[in-house]
């Protein structure tokens, strides 16, 4: 792939992540010993926006960090990869946490403490209006408040990618401006549900994926972790492969592919060649610890699907 012709906008959150390794995440009330702690930069905003910068896109980065000392952690890796943080902008409450907790497979959980990233209202957005009518690509998440969703995507002229993780309240009319809408396999049937409410949640991703289609939304990817993705579409729906690799840590990697998938995308490809992609680069991802600092640049060899 080569440098992306369009730029992605990104218009979302930017934390700092205090991973915790663990040889097994702890029963409710139990007390475990961490064998390591380590404080790096996140966010899924950011960790989308560093995807999509290393994978050639021009990137720009909007949304807010607390005036503390953990908000040149939250941006170190912005800059240092390329993206444009003129916009973002720093505000009178704590810059956003992320506890990560990974244990020895890899596997992760996560508690977001949303700080700063709760000022990313509508009035936040409009002030940057112009940026975001400008991008080639706008991408959104769902750990800002839903006001500044809602107003990125009436400013965007460009193509809305909208991953909305964790699911919170936004109006269907915004989710249906999603091209791609994309969430995982939980998420996807969290968002039918407040679409269609007391209506049947397809267990089959396909079918998941093709009734969110049914409800105008204009193209859906399901992520699947270690088996790929679902690409829904007008003309079909396909599932995408991922490439076999050993996971070290699993956090950041929907993130990964979210910035990469951008990265196409702003680049022209087709949705379906880039979902091809950003398996790759989120199989990448998961290979190294952390996430930010696990995202390939376009110096690096990304793992291959095989039969």
């Amino acid at each position: 792939m080569s440098t992306a012709a369009g730029t992605v906008v990104v218009v979302g959150s930017l934390n700092v992540d205090q991973v915790v390794t663990v040889d097994r995440h702890p029963s409710p009330g139990e007390t475990l010993i961490a064998t390591s702690m380590t404080l790096l930069p996140g966010g899924k905003g950011a960790n989308q926006a560093v995807a999509a910068a290393r994978r050639g896109a021009a990137t720009v980065m909007v949304g807010l960090v607390g005036d503390d000392g953990s908000a040149e952690v939250a941006t170190v890796l912005l800059a240092e990869s390329g993206v444009d943080v003129a916009h973002v902008g720093v505000v009178d409450q704590p810059t956003g946490l992320a506890t990560v907790t990974v244990d020895a497979t890899g596997e992760n959980t996560i508690v977001v403490v949303p700080g700063a990233n709760a000022a990313m209202t509508a009035e936040a957005v409009d002030r940057v209006a112009s940026v975001v009518a400008e991008a080639a690509v706008v991408v959104m998440q769902g750990e800002i408040p839903a006001a500044g969703i809602a107003a990125a995507a009436r400013h965007a002229r460009g193509r809305v990618v909208l991953n909305l993780a964790p699911v919170i309240d936004v109006d269907a009319a915004v989710v249906r401006l999603a091209d791609p809408l994309v969430v995982n396999e939980h998420e996807a049937a969290l968002v039918l549900a407040r679409l269609v409410p007391g209506g049947a949640v397809p267990a089959d991703e396909e079918a998941l994926a093709v009734a969110l289609l049914a409800q105008g939304i204009r193209t859906v990817v399901i992520t699947l972790g270690a088996r790929g993705a679902v690409v829904a579409e007008a003309t079909g729906t396909t599932a995408v492969p991922s490439p076999r690799v050993d996971a070290v840590d699993t956090s950041g990697a929907g993130d990964a592919f979210v910035g990469a998938l951008s990265a196409s995308l702003a680049a022209g490809e087709s949705l379906l060649d880039g979902v091809r992609h950003a398996v790759r680069v989120g199989a990448f991802a998961v290979q190294g610890a952390g996430t930010q600092p696990s995202y390939p640049t376009l110096d690096d060899t990304l793992p291959e699907v095989t039969a």
